[in-house]
């Protein structure tokens, strides 16, 4: 069975969150630029702590969970 998954399309500047394929793993990303094939550039901290961008699938990008303070 396939999932229906709601169409978000974030603009330029705005935080999201990233699931790849292992979904136990998240990334907070900024989101850079719209891409083509329903790909978004993103860019994110790289393990070495230099930012780095990455060009994803829009359909793994989610809305940030709201902040304690919100």
């Amino acid at each position: 069975m396939s999932r229906i998954k709601s169409h978000w399309l974030p603009n330029a500047g705005t935080v999201a969150t990233y699931r790849g394929r292992s979904s136990n793993s998240a990334r907070n990303v900024r989101v850079i630029a719209e891409a083509s094939g329903g790909r978004m550039v993103v860019e994110a901290i790289g393990r070495q702590g230099v930012p780095v961008r990455l060009t994803v699938k829009q359909e793994n990008l989610l809305p940030m969970q709201p902040s304690l303070f919100d």
